[in-house]
């Protein structure tokens, strides 16, 4: 009848026209989405599942986007009771609070708004270790409290389903365990630049963290990864009749671009490549990788490109055993050589509307695949697995996905999407190999406390020996920020220094002889306090060396993350188009105590070691930091010591709540940093200037630790973008530039 298969405001295809098994698929205009079934199935018996009826209608609605009305301690303008497809909310918190994320929001096509969750939090310091997280658009939230071991959970509106974390827990860190959570509608997906960047930033890092130890070449561009291969990729797609022929076809482009641009970086991953319905059919043999006699790339895209979609037996779809494959073939490798298996990087790929309608759940099958990488030792080895889902199709069980993906704290494994065309482009986009090299911050995250492997775990370490006119010499740190500029601090210089006079340490006992040039920051004056009787003034103090070439990037020698780059945006996993740079301070600088790191190097040992301090950020936190300069600094006053120690510095030091390490001389110039995660390491300031030199002999020689009145000032990155961007982002050069935000 009409009504069955009528579509107001919209259109309909049928994938086997009105047969058993065709699936109708309804189609809205941009801003609009079918209400209320997605898609409809013809059954054996000539109905359609589900029944159409005449109430209500098949239609298509404008897109609507979850209740932003959720903000705690603040107010939302303006009060609905539905947000639709360019809707605009502001926010504003009462007195006592400020405001983090997003001051103003859109809803967009996607049925997403635009922008952060907006957080109210209080202005006075206070004890919680977490910051708050805020409330999602259509959540709702049960717990308050943000200390150590405070649990918070989380559930959606009616109509809506939560992607991310339903629970998450303050970790003694000061980070929350688990994902944001998000609550999606039906019509809810994720945009292109969204899987660019989440899934972009993880599946870099799975490709960097697979290469070998000691294994690079020699022009330092590609990260190899012996003939043996260590990393497992297992992609699977889902076939069934669900899966229209065009998103078929699309998502087998995508995997050919995704297998293409991996095979570039000469990384020889080993693939499992399958379809799936009611059966499995396996198009490239993982076992067909071991030994001498390799599977060529050229041969995987021709398996690929020979399978031709209607060659289906579809009489449903088994999910699990597609699992059930993947686990097969991993057992056959565990079983041949374990100690291999040990070592190797395991990431599964699907691609499918999580539906199945036979063989059950795929979750204990998971759990399987789970305990045979984990080898009961979560804590170690979770990094080896990654399981990222791509739901694709017209109707898809979000429900069924989320259980099956990779939980890790701050990562997304699963991604929604529209439509399949965009992906080969967005898998072209995602793996650029200039990206790769130039990861920023990423790491070994562990070390043997051997020279070697603290190396590893610092990569962007530099110490910088400098021979002065009079031929005198001085020791500082420094950081290499890209492959041709190190950042220091200005006073490690003197104006009539030349860059030939510099010898710089880095990696594995790599020395570089001489540089291009010493650049440092124009308002740098260290005599400019000498008439107020300052001896030395230090406002501004950082420096850029840029060298002769490029260094080679390795396991050893890697650029760390700064602030107010897109680049450091991946690394926070910070997703969007109008990311901020005050958005990346709100989430490095969250706590009223933000607990960083510096280099030192102890003499007794013969190696660098990691020392840890607080940053004072809270405005009273603050003033009782840099308030020792008074007692302990001659000509620093009461009234003239915030022109002195100016808002441009970090204050660290002291006793209180906790011991602080304290620089000494030698580590002037030096990245103060945090390490985001497990792999990514952000550096927030430079070392600068201190109260009191508590070192033996004024240089380092054992971690030292801060007396009740020494304090160490630091640059405030946050503070010097302008700078930092002049040089580091000029793309008029010869070198690769960083790419800096707007705002």
């Amino acid at each position: 009848t009409s009504y069955e298969m009528g579509m107001e405001g919209g259109s309909y295809t049928l994938t086997k026209k009105l047969e058993y098994g065709s699936i109708m698929i309804y189609h809205c205009p941009e801003g609009y989405y079918p209400h209320p079934a997605l898609t409809r199935s013809c059954l054996k018996s000539g109905t359609w599942k589900p029944p159409p009826k005449r109430r209500p209608p098949q239609q298509c609605k404008m897109i609507e986007c979850p209740n932003p009305l959720v903000l705690e301690s603040g107010s939302v303008l303006p009060v609905q009771s539905q947000y639709f497809v360019n809707n605009k909310t502001t926010y504003e918190c009462y007195s006592g609070y400020s405001l983090r994320g997003s001051a103003s929001r859109v809803c967009q096509v996607n049925g997403k708004w635009s922008g952060g969750t907006p957080i109210c939090s209080r202005d006075s310091g206070s004890e919680d270790r977490c910051a708050d997280p805020g409330i999602p658009a259509g959540a709702r939230r049960s717990g308050s409290s943000f200390g150590i071991d405070d649990i918070l959970s989380y559930r959606c509106d009616d109509s809506l389903h939560l992607l991310g974390s339903k629970t998450r827990v303050c970790q003694e860190s000061g980070q929350w365990t688990g994902t944001e959570p998000q609550c999606y509608y039906k019509h809810t997906y994720d945009t292109a630049l969204e899987v660019t960047e989440a899934f972009g930033s993880a599946i870099r890092e799975s490709l960097q963290m697979a290469a070998p130890v000691d294994d690079t070449d020699q022009e330092g561009k590609k990260i190899t990864i012996d003939k043996g291969g260590k990393l497992n990729m297992y992609i699977a797609m889902d076939i069934s009749d669900s899966i229209a022929e065009t998103d078929f076809n699309s998502a087998r482009n995508a995997v050919k671009k995704l297998i293409t641009k991996v095979s570039s970086f000469s990384v020889s991953p080993n693939y499992e490549i399958i379809f799936f319905a009611s059966d499995v059919l396996e198009v490239v043999n993982i076992i067909d990788f071991s030994g001498d006699k390799r599977k060529p790339l050229e041969k995987v895209l021709d398996d690929l490109d020979n399978f031709k979609y209607d060659a289906r037996d579809n009489v449903g779809t088994n999910l699990n055993l597609a699992f059930k494959t993947i686990l097969e073939r991993m057992a056959i490798q565990k079983q041949r050589n374990e100690m291999l298996f040990m070592e190797i990087h395991h990431v599964l790929i699907f691609f499918t509307d999580g539906a199945y309608n036979m063989g059950g759940s795929p979750e204990n099958t998971m759990a399987k695949i789970r305990e045979s990488v984990y080898m009961n030792n979560k804590t170690k080895r979770e990094k080896y697995l990654d399981v990222y889902v791509f739901g694709v199709g017209s109707d898809i069980f979000d429900e069924d996905i989320m259980p099956l993906v990779t939980k890790r704290n701050g990562e997304r494994h699963y991604f929604k999407l529209k439509n399949v065309i965009d992906l080969e482009k967005t898998f072209d986009d995602i793996i650029d190999e200039s990206q790769v090299v130039g990861v920023c911050g990423l790491h070994k995250n562990y070390d043997d406390n051997t020279p070697n492997t603290i190396r590893q775990r610092y990569p962007w370490m530099a110490r910088i020996d400098n021979t002065h006119e009079e031929g005198k010499a001085s020791k500082c740190m420094g950081s290499l920020v890209t492959r041709r500029f190190i950042l220091t601090a200005a006073h490690c210089f003197k104006f009539d220094d030349k860059a030939d006079n510099i010898r710089i340490a880095m990696g594995e006992n790599q020395v570089i002889k001489g540089a291009s040039r010493i650049i440092l920051h124009p308002d740098y004056n260290i005599n400019g306090k000498k008439n107020d009787g300052i001896n030395e003034f230090y406002d501004y103090d950082v420096a850029l060396i840029k060298l002769k070439n490029d260094v080679d990037v390795s396991i050893h020698i890697r650029p760390i993350c700064i602030p107010c780059t897109k680049e450091t945006s991946g690394a926070l996993r910070l997703v969007g188009e109008a990311i901020t740079c005050k958005q990346q301070e709100q989430l490095l600088f969250k706590n009223p105590l933000e607990e960083v790191s510096f280099i030192s190097y102890d003499k007794k040992e013969q190696m660098d070691q990691r020392s840890d301090a607080r940053l004072k950020l809270q405005d009273q936190l603050r003033d009782n930091c840099i308030e020792m300069a008074v007692t302990e600094v001659e000509g620093i006053t009461p009234l003239n010591l915030k022109d002195i120690v100016t808002d441009n510095f970090l204050c660290t030091g002291g006793k209180q709540p906790t011991r602080d390490n304290v620089a000494c001389k030698g580590d002037s110039g030096g990245a103060v940093f945090k390490d985001y995660d497990e792999h990514r390491t952000i550096q927030v300031g430079v070392i600068s200037w201190g109260t009191k030199n508590l070192c033996p002999g004024g240089n380092s020689d054992v971690k030292q630790e801060s007396s009740e009145k020494s304090r160490d000032f630091h640059i405030n990155l946050f503070k010097v973008v302008p700078f930092l961007k002049k040089y580091l982002g000029n793309d008029t050069e010869d070198y690769q530039p960083l790419e800096f935000l707007e705002n």
